[in-house]
């Protein structure tokens, strides 16, 4: 793996600021893993423990605080339209065998100029506003008063948009809250708890899966992963690091190898994200130290707990987990507005994110892609 050597020198710092930087980015990892375990049925140690090593070495390795996260357009798939979890390791061995082929031919440059900006912020948007609408649902579906109700998912709600204003990590707190929610409402969740090893085995997607991986996964979420989680990063990177800017290509390839190592194992497809490393940034990032000491939180958690998290995890509150999803989306949907001004953009965009909400994020992607490629050869035609 061929890093930047202008970062090898460079100390990582460990400290409380380093490590209290790097909770920032927990506001869509927690609620996206957490929810496409308990909808995905897949194994929540596994999740953490692949999340957190892959922390390590990117902290290791890039000596940025760059994050780690799981692929939000295959996420929502999984979340509101349902894929098996052959399906998911099909999408994130896809990806990552992509990602490997356009970094090694020196591709993704000439890709990456070929992508529009308002397909990448319309499936954005898209995903987003369908993330916070399957949060609205679930709310919307419980009791008026209880334990698991719409009164707790308010004071959730509220508690997250403290959050967000004072700029604390306070979402591990949220999180936990979830599971003492579960002790009153259901007390026999912890009776049945397995504390036992639970890291899955590595296993190989069955033949059908890998169509459905492929179109419905890794199809739209792979110029997402292009501009967001390779491009805009390493733009990010030059400009909170400069002389030290990571190159996409590097990035590309630290992708691609997080998947292929992970997938097989039952990991959610992972890349890196903008807003995840502005996030850290501004809670006091400096350097990778920061996700090193956050991979290690993972790894142990997920080694200690992470039988006992997929056991909870079934009967995991949706008063807690709406409202986070809500939150999630709202986050993920704010990326498209530095193209709202735009006036040949925005058509793209709402076509976009409107077929994403209406049926599924792959129609969305050819339906946006599609009016793209008409208007442009329009264009092209009138000058």
């Amino acid at each position: 793996m061929a890093f930047p050597s202008s970062s090898s020198h460079v100390p990582n710092t460990y400290s409380w600021r380093e490590f209290s930087g790097s909770l920032g980015d927990l506001g869509l990892f927690v609620p996206l893993c957490v929810a496409m375990a308990a909808v995905g049925g897949l194994d929540f140690g596994t999740i953490l423990v692949a999340a957190g090593l892959m922390n390590i070495a990117t902290g290791l390795f890039f000596r940025q605080p760059i994050p780690v996260q799981p692929m939000k357009a295959i996420a929502v798939v999984v979340i509101t339209e349902g894929l098996s979890k052959g399906e998911v390791m099909a999408s994130g061995l896809v990806m990552g065998l992509l990602m490997l082929l356009l970094a090694v031919t020196g591709s993704i440059e000439l890709i990456d100029r070929r992508i529009p900006a308002a397909l990448v912020r319309g499936i954005q948007l898209g995903v987003g506003l369908k993330l916070a609408a399957k949060g609205v649902e679930w709310v919307s579906e419980l009791p008026l008063l209880g334990w698991d109700s719409v009164l707790v998912a308010l004071l959730a709600g509220l508690a997250l948009l403290l959050f967000i204003a004072r700029e604390k990590p306070w979402l591990p707190l949220i999180f936990s809250a979830g599971f003492v929610v579960i002790y009153f409402a259901h007390p026999e969740a912890y009776a049945g708890i397995d504390w036992s090893f639970s890291l899955s085995l590595p296993s190989w997607p069955a033949l059908p899966d890998w169509e459905a991986g492929f179109l419905r996964g890794a199809l739209p979420q792979l110029p997402l992963t292009l501009l967001n989680s390779v491009v805009a990063v390493c733009a990010l990177s030059s400009a909170y690091f400069p002389g030290r800017g990571i190159r996409p290509r590097e990035m590309a390839i630290s992708v691609a190898l997080m998947n292929l190592l992970c997938c097989p194992f039952g990991a959610v497809p992972m890349c890196h994200g903008s807003g995840g490393l502005a996030a850290q940034y501004r809670f006091g990032s400096r350097s990778g130290g920061s996700v090193v000491m956050l991979g290690i939180a993972k790894t142990v958690v997920g080694l200690c707990f992470g039988g006992a998290l997929l056991g909870l995890l079934g009967g995991y509150p949706k008063a807690i987990l709406g409202p986070m999803l809500v939150f999630a989306g709202v986050e993920l949907a704010r990326a498209c507005a530095d193209l709202a001004g735009d006036k040949r953009a925005l058509p793209v965009l709402l076509l976009t994110a409107a077929a994403i909400v209406g049926s599924n994020t792959f129609i969305g992607f050819m339906v946006g892609a599609g009016y793209y490629l008409l208007s442009s050869q329009h264009e092209r035609r009138t000058q």
